[in-house]
């Protein structure tokens, strides 16, 4: 059983996800399932099997298993959140990717690969990277120090350090608005918003975390820098690496964690696409709503992120745990899970097709409720003949 059940005569919300939430540990370790069909089928195409899983299986399960909006009631979520075994899901995940990386890497420079095979694996490698960051997006929201140090263990092997830092107390403040890089604006690619994301990111991060230090009366290269720190496990494990199995395998770390960027770039770009908080008369953003962020039900792709995609109600509760995530009705819906509209995002003119429509009709056709990439407003107002109603239509 994979869907969620309420039970209303007892008021007791019965998880039939409970055993499926293992399949969001047992993700980080893909590349095995490459690596198995290769040694048995002797052909490095083999280890492409990953992304074919992530970016063919999964959209086409999700299509045929449906979305599940079942929420669990508020009476309930003490209880889900107090349960361990949840929490256990997401600790395990992250020795098991040190796990991945250190075998994948020297089977990668060990093994007699082509070229293809070898960019293969690191291609495959990067998916356990890019669920490391989603583990530790988990990790690093929650309160508990082991919790937090878990968090930039699981960040690490992709080299993205910054990213709670960035995300807890930059994205979640200027969440779509033109100020945040890592909402994306309708009209800009996903390869456009790459280019201003990854860099942007890094350098809300910094600043934030610099500004803090400052507060404490420290600079930026003190050790408390909680980036510097996670950099250091970073340099620490490649380091390693390279001393055990040589320059060879640089390639391959570098390959993983661009792949590990790219993904957590893809969700970003999902998450927000051209939806828009209007300033309010004291010249603030109104506050974070359902209807600032996409959402899809889609239930296996849900599992295998830790609910990511009910993406509303982490904004409104961003410590929430991810068993305890709730779909909302006014929140606008994806057509497919997040896989598929990956996969989707890499040819612009097909995204376009799909999403533009539903963002100008989610914010009733009005480009001052719409974050419109300032390169090509006129243009999309002109092509989609688009008009601000005056308030109270």
């Amino acid at each position: 059983m994979i869907t969620t059940t309420f039970d209303k005569t007892t008021s007791t919300y019965i998880d039939g996800r409970r055993t499926g939430w293992i399949l969001s540990t047992l993700l980080v370790l893909l590349p095995f399932v490459g690596i198995g069909l290769r040694e048995a089928g002797g052909s490095d195409l083999w280890l492409f099997a990953p992304t074919l899983i992530l970016y063919g299986l999964v959209p086409l399960l999700d299509l045929l298993i449906g979305a599940d909006g079942n929420n669990p009631a508020e009476t309930d979520v003490p209880a889900l959140e107090s349960d361990r075994d949840y929490r256990w899901i997401v600790y395990v995940s992250v020795p098991l990717i040190y796990l991945t990386l250190v075998f994948c890497a020297w089977y990668a420079v060990t093994t007699d690969l082509t070229w293809y095979g070898y960019a293969a694996l690191a291609l495959a490698m990067g998916w356990t990277g890019g669920a490391g960051i989603n583990a530790g997006h988990e990790l690093g929201h929650k309160k508990t120090r082991t919790e937090r140090l878990l968090a930039r263990f699981a960040l690490a092997p992709s080299g993205y350090g910054h990213f709670n830092i960035e995300h807890n107390r930059g994205h979640h403040r200027d969440v779509a608005t033109p100020e945040d890089p890592a909402s994306s604006r309708l009209g800009e690619s996903y390869y456009r918003f790459m280019r201003r994301e990854i860099p942007g990111a890094l350098r809300r991060g910094w600043g934030i975390e610099c500004e803090r230090l400052a507060r404490k009366g420290l600079g930026p290269r003190s050790l408390q820098n909680e980036i510097l720190q996670t950099g250091l496990i970073t340099l620490f494990t490649w380091a390693c690496l390279v001393a055990w199995l040589g320059l060879g395998v640089l390639p391959f770390i570098l390959i993983q964690a661009f792949i590990g960027y790219s993904l957590l770039t893809s969700a970003n770009y999902v998450e927000h696409y051209g939806l828009l908080r209007l300033k309010t008369e004291s010249g603030r953003y109104e506050r974070p709503e359902p209807r600032h962020s996409w959402n899809s039900n889609h239930v296996l792709s849900n599992i295998l992120l830790y609910q990511l995609q009910r993406h509303s109600d982490h904004h409104a509760h961003p410590t929430r745990r991810y068993q305890c995530l709730r779909h909302f009705e006014e929140a606008p819906q994806l057509p497919s899970g997040y896989f598929g509209m990956f996969l989707l995002a890499f040819f612009p003119p097909l995204w376009f097709r799909v999403m533009d429509r539903r963002v100008i009709d989610h914010c009733e056709r009005q480009p001052r409720r719409m974050n419109i990439d300032p390169d090509n407003r006129e243009s999309l107002i002109r092509k989609y003949a688009l008009t601000d109603q005056p308030e109270g239509h």
